[in-house]
This record gives structure tokens, sequence and C-alpha cells, in this order.
């Protein structure tokens, strides 16, 4: 596995509302080489939304293109891996996310993770609002203009983060450091994300207004269709993305 760095940032105020999911719905989108990563035995997807700040890409700072949003699907895939590896479970697996699609504004970021990567991004307008009162409460909001509509997702919250508990949902959403991406008719990549552990409110009044059908395809609109099973914001933190590995 090559340490080098690819990618350095910020990723902050992360809304996360988490679905559950026939297993039968995401199989065909399984990478290969993983298995789905189930939650006391749920298959879960997530819709995120969150702030890329001060982003660096190769060690380097690209103008117009450092401080940017983020709206993403994505769910959970595990495969075995070494002792010597980060990150890897009591159970010998390594915990990751595979992504049905990714949304930027900037066109040069989609266009360099499809590249690189084979990421699933796609650069549409994009907007967000966070606000805070006095009392320790606040809302995080995000929204895409993808077909002419807003496609908006939020999450209240009040009170001060806390490390997630052991075993709890919020960890399994939260604590992944791999990503998994596989092309069409092609190998498997694996790369690594590096970040401390980060804390979490537990989220209310769940804001979701999109067209699943239109983003994501029908297959995945009836599990996106009903609130949420949960609702967190991560508070996030630093992060690096180490350069992808195909697997064989």
């Amino acid at each position: 596995m090559s340490d080098a760095e690819f990618l350095t940032a910020e990723w902050r105020d992360l809304v996360l509302l988490n679905f559950a999911v026939d297993p039968v719905v995401l199989a065909p989108h399984v990478p290969p080489g993983t298995e789905l990563d189930l939650f006391d035995g749920v298959a879960c997807v997530s819709l995120v939304g969150f702030m890329f700040l001060r982003t660096r890409l190769l060690g380097c700072p690209v103008p117009w293109h450092r401080d940017f949003e983020e709206l993403n699907l994505r769910f959970y895939v595990r495969r075995p891996g070494r002792p010597d590896e980060p990150h890897v479970g009591a159970d010998g697996y390594k915990r990751g996310v595979a992504f049905f699609k990714e949304i930027v504004p900037r066109a040069a970021v989609a266009m360099v993770a499809r590249r690189l990567y084979g990421e699933r991004y796609e650069a549409w307008p994009m907007k967000h609002v966070r606000t805070v009162t006095s009392e320790g409460a606040g809302e995080v909001a995000y929204g895409a203009r993808v077909g002419g509509r807003w496609h908006e997702l939020g999450l209240a919250f009040r009170g001060e983060p806390a490390a997630p508990a052991p075993g709890s949902e919020a960890e399994f959403i939260a604590e992944h450091y791999w990503g998994y991406v596989a092309g069409p008719g092609g190998p498997t990549t694996e790369y690594r994300v590096e970040h401390p552990p980060w804390r979490v409110w537990t989220g209310v009044d769940p804001l979701l207004r999109l067209d699943a059908a239109a983003l994501y395809g029908p297959a995945l609109a009836p599990a996106l269709a009903g609130p949420p099973r949960s609702a967190f914001l991560a508070e996030g933190s630093a992060v690096t993305v180490y350069r992808g590995r195909r697997l064989t």
C-alpha cells in the first residue's frame, strides 16, 4: 500500500442521514473484492452533505478550488485486511465506503476524481447554510441544483458533540477509513482516508427535500422516501486521502 498523499483538506459539518436498504438492491453495486458491511444485520446507505475546506492536491492549493460543498450517497463495505495494515478491526476486516454519486460545485474537482479514481463525481451548483444560536443550538443544511431544481438535506442540533459510544450506529457510520471504487468492467481501487475519530451530535428535525429517483435511480428511491433511521452531525477534522491501489 502506497503512503503517498494525494489530497489533504478539512471535512467539516458532516450531515449524515442514514437509511436501511434491501441488500439485494445494493448487491450489483458492491465493488469486486469487497462485501456488504452490515450494522446489526441491516444494510445502510447514507446521504451525506459536508464542507471541503483548505483543500490541497498533491500538496498544492488550487486557486478557487479550496473551499466547496459536497453531497454524496454512500454505502458500507468491508474486506479482509492484514495485521500490519492500519485500521484493521479485531475481526480482521477493513471497513470502507463506496459511492453511488458525489456532487460538488467545481467541474475541475469532479474531473480529477473521475479520471484518477474512477469516482462517480458530478459538478452542479451548490449551496449551504450553518446557523448557531447563543444557546448552543443550530442547523446545517446543503443543497445541489440538479435537473432544474434544488435538492436539499439538513439537520438541527443542540448542545455539545460527543464521541460515539463503542458499538453504536453512530460509530459504525462515522468511523470508516477506506474507500472502494470499481470502474466499468475494471478492477477495484482501494484508497485510505486518515483522520482522527469524530465527535457527533445526534441530530433532530432532519430535512430531506430531494427527488431520489432522479438523482439515484428508481431502485433506491423507496428506501430514501421515508424518514431516516438515524441522523447525525459530525464535527469533522483535517483529513488525508492517500493514493489508491488496484486490487487483484
